[in-house]
């Protein structure tokens, strides 16, 4: 973490050093709320951060893996497939941020391409809530966008979201490739999955937050893939008018 002014990285490291333990159960003291169910207990700023900086120690895999998703994408959507992304609370939010970026753009203008959040229209959510056991919420919603060769992103920290993995098994059936964000492994989700980005962290609200900086890494990889190399030489203009 080079790019961090020496005295934040040098207290980062000594909580880290304080924080971190070397019991069986994997788990990280004073961290937020854990993602694998354990015991944990509130703690401050600094616990915070020192959860988020111990695991982007680990964050090289996930890098990676973000970057050939992002290489695939830029393949795959101009040729006519589009992309479905899903999650539930936070990671349904991080699901729709996804497919913003898509529609839209991420830092330079670009075509659009055909990305579906299906979290997001309350209609059908609640039409099916009401007519459909729960585990199906997301799955119909595959059975009806999705077409093979498309691309099926789920989110879960845990991975074990029966909504999820529902939908990750429907959407293998249907063809689709189907894509996870989860935490860490061997969960549900990603044994459903062909392809993971799982984060090695204990609490969901790290998983959560490396989970965003592996969504921004997939649409820098998916621009850079897609526009020319001038382009790519570009400053973000995402906020200018």
């Amino acid at each position: 973490m080079s790019a961090l002014p020496d005295r934040i990285t040098d207290r980062i490291t000594d909580c880290v050093s304080d924080r971190v333990t070397d019991d069986p159960s994997g788990h990280l003291t004073g961290c937020p709320a854990d993602v694998a169910g354990g015991p944990s207990r509130p703690g401050g700023m600094t616990e915070h951060v020192a959860a988020l900086y111990a695991a982007l120690e680990h964050f090289g895999p996930c890098a990676d893996q973000a970057q050939a998703w992002g290489a695939e994408l830029a393949r795959r959507l101009p040729a006519g497939q589009r992309l479905l992304a899903a999650g539930n609370g936070g990671s349904a939010a991080q699901a729709q941020h996804l497919t913003a970026e898509l529609v839209g753009r991420y830092c330079v203008d670009r075509p659009a391409f055909s990305a579906i959040c299906l979290t997001a229209e309350t209609s059908t959510l609640t039409a099916l809530v009401n007519d459909y056991p729960s585990s199906e919420l997301y799955a119909r919603q595959v059975e009806a966008h999705g077409r093979p060769g498309d691309v099926l992103v789920l989110m879960s920290t845990s991975g074990r979201s029966p909504n999820v993995v529902a939908a990750a098994k429907r959407g293998r059936e249907l063809g689709l490739d189907v894509w996870a964000f989860t935490g860490p492994e061997p969960n549900d989700l990603a044994d459903c999955a062909h392809e993971v980005l799982s984060v090695p962290a204990p609490a969901a609200a790290t998983v959560q937050e490396l989970h965003l900086v592996a969504l921004h890494t997939v649409c820098a990889a998916f621009d850079a893939a897609l526009l020319a190399p001038e382009e790519e030489e570009t400053p973000c203009r995402k906020h200018l008018p």
